[in-house]
């Protein structure tokens, strides 16, 4: 089960928005959306959690880059959400570089269409190696709110958001929209 939402951080505090990513295409719409939930530019956070497998926080502050942080990326791989948020740059790979598995062929289980997990070890079987299972992306994207690296690389993906929300500040908003 998949959850995600929107915290803008307005001079009132947080506002929290339920968002549905099923039109989301690309990190370019996830970001455009979150923009879209800001008109004075401020910082928005979009978490997304895939119920105890990984979760994932994307900071739009304006119309700088967003940052990403994802806690297992091989979890995150097996998932059409998570692959929104696993970039190239992300995975440390060259852009539209063929290295790691076809994420598309991917099933939910992390084997590609037609294939036994077994089949795992063959050469020509997706590499263990190219979406690791660890945190990857922006290991500070929450300092200056008040949630440093190690914390954040803490958090399990059972409650996570509610931890995030809870250090913010911002827990009962984000439980108005969960």
């Amino acid at each position: 089960m998949y959850f995600a939402a929107l915290l803008a951080r307005t001079e009132d505090g947080w506002e929290a928005s339920d968002t549905e990513l099923d039109d989301v295409e690309t990190l370019s719409d996830l970001a455009d959306l979150a923009r879209e939930s800001s008109p004075e530019e401020d910082t928005v956070l979009v978490l997304i959690e895939q119920e105890d497998s990984w979760f994932g926080v994307v900071r739009v502050d304006g119309e700088e880059d967003p940052r990403i942080y994802v806690s297992d990326a091989a979890a995150a791989a097996r998932s059409a959400y998570g692959e929104l948020l696993l970039t190239d740059e992300l995975l440390g790979r060259e852009p539209g570089a063929d290295d790691g598995p076809d994420l598309d062929s991917l099933d939910l289980d992390g084997t590609e269409d037609g294939e036994n997990e077994e089949d795992d070890d063959e050469e020509d079987g997706p590499s263990a190696d190219a979406v690791p299972h660890s945190p990857v992306g922006d290991r500070e994207i929450l300092d200056d709110l008040g949630i440093g690296e190690k914390e954040l690389r803490a958090l399990g993906a059972d409650d996570a958001l509610g931890a995030i929300a809870e250090a913010l500040g911002a827990s009962e908003v984000l439980e108005t929209v969960r």
